[in-house]
Formats: structure tokens, C-alpha cells, sequence
């Protein structure tokens, strides 16, 4: 697998550059999480960054990457997102409003 050295910003993690497993794309994950064990009695914390591109360098425009903390954490997607999955998109569901209505 390769790596490439990320920097982080904001959070517990500023400043500090990690060697991240990029994909098959030669990009990192969209979001890193960063368990952090609890200390005595308290719960366990997450550390969320996102994703987001570093200011742009000139040279042949390839996409570097840094990491952004997330303060509030990310809500974690489950399963596949697909367009007719929303409420009231459903093939054959009837469009919102009254039948008479011109504006939907």
C-alpha cells in the first residue's frame, strides 16, 4: 500500500504531519478518525478531521491534501446513499403540496 504525508490543522493534532494509507486513486480517505483512549472515568473520544484540499502551489494542479478538525465530529453515514432513498422520492410516491396547487 502507499502512503503520504498529510499535515492536520486545528484541534489536538495541529501542526503534526502523519503518513496516511492513500486508495487505488492515489487519494486519502474523505474523513480520519482518531480514537483517544478515556482517561479514568471518563468515555472515550473520537477525534474527527475532514478532508480538504492545501492551498494551491503552482505546478501541474495535482490535488494535495490536508486534514481539518471537525470539532463537533461528523456524522457517520451508514450504507449507500442512492437518490431515491430520500423521503418522498420513492419511484411512485406523490409530489408534496395540494392537487390544485400551481406551485407544487
Amino acid at each position: 500500500m502507499k502512503s503520504e504525508d498529510i499535515p492536520f490543522e486545528g484541534g489536538p493534532m495541529d501542526g503534526r504531519v502523519l503518513p496516511v494509507l492513500v486508495g487505488m486513486t492515489g487519494h486519502p480517505p474523505k474523513t480520519y478518525r482518531i480514537p483517544v483512549p478515556a482517561a479514568a472515568g471518563r468515555p472515550p473520544a473520537v477525534l474527527v478531521y475532514r478532508r480538504a484540499p492545501r492551498t494551491p502551489s503552482g505546478g501541474l494542479g495535482f490535488a494535495r491534501w490536508k486534514y481539518v478538525y471537525e470539532p463537533g465530529g461528523a456524522a457517520r453515514r451508514t450504507g449507500r446513499r442512492w437518490p431515491w432513498s430520500r423521503p418522498g422520492s420513492a419511484p411512485g410516491a406523490t409530489p408534496g403540496g395540494k392537487p390544485d396547487d400551481a406551485h407544487g
